[in-house]
């Protein structure tokens, strides 16, 4: 059974700045992909960023030059900083990992979702 534990998110400023973190634990053989979503009120969700097991990364346009993501191997987690947040990133982010779970396949699983709340 593999779980992803999220943390990070709270309540900022327009202008600053959190960082989120996403921990995998479990039974895998390898993180082939992870990712950032989110899901503001109302709409729906949308991918914010991803990285590749190879470590290639891409962002949705709205938080290029904002937000990076970085990872450490050893730990299973995958960091979001997100800088000179806005109002509009308010939501709640999600983390999604996809795991090689046997030798034939793999496994998309989700965190439970952290809130993001951004005040003007």
């Amino acid at each position: 059974q593999v779980q992803l534990v999220e943390s990070g998110g709270g309540l900022v400023r327009a202008g600053g700045s959190l960082r989120l973190s996403c921990t995998v634990s479990g039974s895998f053989f390898r993180i082939n992909s992870m990712a950032w979503h989110r899901q503001a009120p109302g709409k729906q969700r949308e991918l914010v960023a991803a990285i590749t097991g190879g470590g290639g990364t891409n962002y949705v346009d709205s938080v290029k030059g904002r937000f990076a993501l970085s990872r450490d191997g050893a730990k299973n987690t995958l960091y979001l900083q997100m800088n000179s947040l806005k109002p509009e990133d308010t939501a709640v982010y999600y983390c999604n990992a996809v795991l090689q779970t046997t030798v034939w396949g793999t496994t998309s699983s989700w965190g439970q979702g952290t809130q993001v709340t951004v005040s003007s």
